[in-house]
């Protein structure tokens, strides 16, 4: 079992910057990547970033070139978004990818970032 605790979020005025934080415990030498997804109503859950044990990122198209991801140490994965646009809007959640001995994700609960002014 991973547990998933995401800190950070808010309200911003759009052009802004918010840091979300995602710590995860448990059986975290399961983990093989952590991310970050985010949900508004009517449209599936979408991919922000993740970022693999080894540091290797991957960033969804709508963010590329304004967030960032880095793997503080094996339990935490920091999001920083610049340039903030509406369409940021929504819920974001933390996400553990775990491989063996079979692939599962396992969730946060989920942090509202609004871009609004």
């Amino acid at each position: 079992q991973v547990q998933l605790v995401e800190s950070g979020g808010g309200l911003v005025q759009p052009g802004g910057s918010l840091r979300l934080s995602c710590a995860a415990s448990g059986n975290i030498l399961s983990i093989y990547a952590l991310g970050w997804y985010r949900q508004v109503p009517g449209k599936q859950r979408e991919l922000v970033a993740s970022i693999t044990n080894g540091g290797v990122p991957t960033l969804g198209d709508s963010v590329k070139g304004r967030f960032t991801i880095s793997r503080v140490n094996r339990t935490t994965a920091d999001l920083q978004m610049n340039r903030l646009k509406p369409e940021d809007t929504g819920v974001y959640y933390c996400n553990a990818l775990v491989l063996a001995p079979y692939t599962y994700d396992y969730w946060g609960q989920g942090t509202q970032v609004t871009v609004s002014s």
